[in-house]
């Protein structure tokens, strides 16, 4: 059973091949293959299938709205095992995985998610690094909310990015740098009913903002690619702003995402960082 560890600026995945999608990925063995301790370690899966495959495997029972049986398939789970409907930096990773391991031959294609099909553009990759944007669909505001982080309150922006998230723009670098990201959070469950994913944030400064996050599922991650499109739409609109560029500096590293009034683009780094076999006893075991 083969596996590839990559990361998008840190944030980082075991992808699996599976191009007829027959392996079981329960919840527990997902959380184990994520454990830093028990498992390889990451923030998530991504199993590498077909729309079509996904479909007669029963993954989802009709395919997601936009995405043809054709296309190819990011199935994402969290790290706890559950199901994400999108994860930008995962897409990245994707793609990169995609074109080094000679499945996909364009530079330009499309990526199927629980979301919606996110075309991609691989400006370079090699087997081991690559540089790659996302269209990542319109960002949509749906409100206004508060939360918890690190003993603190905050208010921010309810923004869909295919996936809900909470972005609170106006701490400074060094508070931003203290906060206790990764401690339990608490925010609004009637806006959130099925959990949020918490940026917090810098406002803009010659262009840039600077971010953490705490994802669902997960905890503090290094990065969140549909998170940094969260924080500028808020950063953007902190400043009067529907639309616009910004660098979004996380823990991992750079990103710049652009907001039109159609749609929003994600573009950063992929590195594949090892290839390798897990043991099918193991996984076995794991989902005893």
């Amino acid at each position: 059973m083969s596996f590839v560890k990559g990361h998008g600026t840190q944030n980082d995945f075991v992808v699996l091949p599976d191009l007829d999608a027959r392996l079981s990925l329960q919840p527990d063995a997902v959380a184990a293959l994520c454990d830093r301790r028990r498992g390889l370690g990451a923030d998530g899966v991504l199993r590498v299938t077909t729309a079509g495959a996904a479909l007669a495997a029963g993954v989802f029972d009709r395919l997601p709205d936009g995405v043809a049986a054709g296309d190819w398939y990011m199935d994402y789970r969290n790290a706890d095992g559950s199901i994400a409907q999108m994860c930008g930096n995962g897409v990245r990773v994707f793609a990169h995985y995609l074109k080094a391991s000679g499945l996909e031959t364009a530079d330009e294609f499309v990526v199927g998610s629980l979301a919606g099909p996110r075309p991609v553009v691989l400006h370079h990759a090699d087997a081991d690094t690559a540089e790659v944007t996302v269209e990542m669909g319109k960002a949509n505001r749906f409100g206004t909310g508060s939360a918890v982080v690190g003993g603190r309150s905050f208010a921010g922006l309810a923004v869909d990015v295919g996936n809900p998230h909470l972005a609170c723009v106006g701490i400074d670098r060094s508070d931003l740098a203290a906060l206790d990201v990764g401690a339990p959070v608490s925010f609004d469950s009637a806006l959130f009913p099925d959990g949020v994913n918490i940026e917090i944030l810098t406002a803009p400064v010659d262009g840039a903002v600077s971010m953490r996050v705490h994802e669902r599922g997960v905890g503090e991650t290094r990065s969140c690619g549909t998170g940094t499109v969260a924080a500028t739409v808020a950063a953007l609109a902190n400043q009067g702003a529907d639309t616009g560029t910004l660098a979004v500096h996380i823990p991992g590293g750079e990103v710049t995402v652009t907001i039109t009034e159609s749609t929003s683009y994600l573009r950063g780094p992929s590195v594949l960082v090892a290839r390798g076999e897990l043991s099918e006893v193991w996984w076995n075991t794991a989902h005893a």
